[in-house]
């Protein structure tokens, strides 16, 4: 990878007031534009404490913390003995440092302070979190997000004389390659047809403000772990290979609940690559695997490898008496599972040309999500092993 220097990071760098405002579409070179402006700052003043806050640590890890690494990397910075792996933080040989927690971490909320703050997706923070991390921070604080919904920045910072905004989309970012313009640009064209996609264009096409409306899934938890009384009773597999992520969701009761952990999420891995990984992964072979029954040749294939795989049993409307199942009652998702959550998040009901919501969720950004639904699909709606008894 090389490092490209940008338009949005341009226009990042003009930005002079102490609370900078990124909003932005998807791709638009938010973080990869912070965090090259606060790597200079770290290498070229001695002493400057810098903190990268989000919303969990799993967030941070495949999100801020991996880009810091990748430009720290492609701009021949990265000093290995420099990362301190267990405090997450990399200090420069000025004295400057830059270090990562979770906005879940009051200790860290409320303790030592900082000369630059940076909350990444910052939409995902509450505003006492950022409240506690901004009177201890002396100079900048930098706030990115996807405009999805109005929150706190909207109510509270846009009328602040001590901010400054700024909108940057994928325009901005000429790293970005052809097939994801064009990925993209497919929404732009979809948005006549549909409240959804006019939705989707305006937030992560144009980066203005949308509204998030007729969420299919509104009633789950994120939680730390899964709990240690809860049973492991199976799995729910999505394949992917170019365009879409391969996703595997371990399924767990405890208590007549439902928690999911998210295993895997990954583009192009191949039936081989899948069957390592959930070697790797320490997937149980003798627990069922619920895959696409489309994809018959690939669950033939994984039975090769010796996992005990099935076809998820779909059959007319499908996709409702599979979220029908898992509406039943709350469940819990671990904050490990980003993936997840972030799909959680914007899942919705289609609509019709007339704006009537229609019984069929949109069929985008749901591959975690149909990894739950097959699991669902052969466990909870066709329990023919009696896997819940109890209910």
């Amino acid at each position: 990878m090389s490092f490209v220097y940008t338009t949005a990071i341009g226009k990042l760098r003009k930005l002079s007031k102490r609370i900078k405002i990124v909003r932005g579409g998807t791709s638009a070179g938010k973080t990869f534009g912070v965090l090259p402006i606060l790597i200079d700052r770290a290498t070229k003043q001695a002493g400057l404490e810098i903190s990268v806050v989000a919303e969990t640590v799993p967030h941070l890890r495949r999100g801020a913390m991996k880009d810091f690494i990748k430009i720290m990397q492609s701009t021949n910075r990265f000093i290995d003995a420099n990362w301190n792996r267990s405090l997450l933080t990399y200090r420069f040989s000025n004295g400057s440092f830059i270090e990562f927690f979770s906005a879940e971490q009051p200790d860290k909320l409320r303790g030592a302070r900082r000369n630059i703050l940076y909350i990444n997706e910052c939409n995902n923070v509450d505003f006492e979190s950022y409240s506690q991390l901004a009177i201890r921070t002396s100079d900048e604080i930098w706030l990115d997000y996807n405009p999805v919904a109005e929150f706190w920045v909207d109510t509270e910072l846009m009328k602040d004389p001590d901010a400054e905004l700024i909108v940057l989309t994928y325009k901005d970012n000429e790293a970005l390659s052809d097939s994801i313009v064009r990925e993209i640009e497919k929404a732009r064209d979809k948005a006549p047809t549909s409240d959804y996609w006019s939705n989707w264009w305006r937030v992560y096409g144009l980066g203005e403000i949308g509204t998030l409306q007729d969420v299919v899934f509104s009633e789950w938890n994120q939680i730390d772990t899964i709990p240690n009384d809860a049973r492991l009773i199976g799995y729910g597999l999505d394949f992917g290979y170019s365009n879409d992520p391969t996703a595997v969701i371990a399924a767990y009761v405890m208590d007549g609940k439902y928690y999911f952990d998210e295993l895997m999420y990954q583009k192009g891995l191949t039936n081989s690559e899948i069957a390592n990984k959930l070697k790797y992964l320490n997937v149980n072979k003798g627990t069922y695997i619920v895959c696409d029954s489309a994809e018959p040749k690939s669950i033939q294939e994984l039975a090769n490898y010796g996992f005990k795989v099935e076809g998820a049993q779909k059959g007319a409307d499908s996709i409702r008496i599979s979220i029908d199942a898992l509406k039943r009652d709350k469940f819990f998702v671990t904050k490990n599972s980003t993936n997840l959550i972030k799909e959680l998040r914007s899942y919705t009901w289609a609509k019709d040309k007339q704006g009537n919501t229609q019984d069929k969720p949109v069929d985008y950004m749901n591959h975690a999500i149909d990894a739950v639904r097959y699991f669902a699909l052969n466990n909870i709606v066709n329990n023919s092993r009696g896997v819940y008894g109890f209910r």
